[in-house]
């Protein structure tokens, strides 16, 4: 015969002969058994060669059946074999990192080409949430975590923990005067995300003396407030890595030398056996690299 019998009706064939029952490939392929004898009647009408022997509660294989099964079954072998080597061939290029908006806004996405140019055959695709996600369940093959590290059943090593600075824009920079004193924040909006300690820590650090930590405008996270300090609402404290293009263009400034490091940091995060994978590897190595180099994005 020059045309194919479909490949449902090999399917159930091949299932059928393995099992020696058709309700058990019914169960295996999700239909019912009725639809198993049909596809089969219908296999072995093209065929013209009768391929079970049909008793009470059992099937037998005719000769002919056996013949084709055993090559079937080496068959359907070798396109699951294929099909699973492709997968994980296309699988183990194709990275999903988890990180919060801020993360990935401020620091990741500006330096991606950098990876994109180093590693061509890698689909980095980025998954930004402040939810904390599950690696398995949500397909996360590396995170990035903001916290105190130290996650139970995972590897975790320390990426980022650079020192906050006061940021705010050129305008409002030249209010503060030309030789700005920390308690001229006195006179100035505070712009704070929901850790609005990290400003009364910073002016303890600072020597403030007349500074009001705990007043103005509060955002859900650091995105909100790097936005609303840029667009002069008042000053920010960023880390000093997610806004270094700007500091190094001038389109941003940070009126005070003064740093605060704080106990919180930026976390690397997988789960043990995934630097395995050669591209986890690959995007680890990366992100160690741009981290000690201190490389402003370009």
């Amino acid at each position: 015969m020059d045309q194919l019998p479909s490949l449902s009706a090999l399917r159930a064939f091949e299932a059928s002969a393995r099992h020696l029952s058709m309700t058990l490939a019914a169960n295996e392929l999700h239909v019912t058994p009725g639809a198993i004898s049909l596809q089969i009647r219908d296999l072995e009408s093209a065929l013209g060669v009768r391929l079970f022997e049909r008793r009470a509660r059992s099937l037998a294989l005719t000769t002919g059946g056996a013949d084709y099964f055993a090559t079937m079954r080496t068959a359907f072998r070798l396109i699951r074999e294929a099909t699973t080597a492709l997968t994980m061939r296309s699988r183990d290029t194709v990275l999903t990192v988890a990180c919060t908006a801020g993360f990935a806004t401020h620091w990741l996405v500006p330096r991606l080409r950098r990876f994109e140019q180093a590693h061509p055959d890698i689909d980095l695709r980025i998954s930004a949430s402040h939810r904390m996600m599950d690696f398995q369940r949500d397909g996360i093959d590396i995170a990035i975590r903001h916290g105190l590290g130290g996650y139970e059943g995972l590897a975790s090593e320390r990426l980022l923990d650079d020192e906050y600075v006061p940021i705010c824009t050129p305008e409002m920079a030249a209010t503060l005067g030309p030789s700005p004193v920390v308690d001229n924040l006195a006179d100035q909006t505070l712009i704070h995300d929901v850790y609005r300690r990290d400003w009364e820590l910073w002016l303890q650090a600072a020597g403030a003396t007349r500074v009001d930590a705990t007043r103005g405008p509060v955002f859900t996270d650091g995105t909100g407030a790097y936005h609303a300090m840029k667009a002069g609402l008042g000053i920010a404290l960023m880390r000093r890595s997610f806004v270094e293009q700007e500091l190094a263009g001038g389109t941003l400034i940070a009126p005070f030398p003064i740093g605060f490091a704080s106990a919180l940091a930026y976390h690397l995060v997988y789960p043990p056996g995934a630097l395995e994978r050669p591209a986890v590897a690959a995007l680890r190595s990366w992100l160690l690299s741009e981290v000690s180099h201190a490389t402003p994005p370009t």
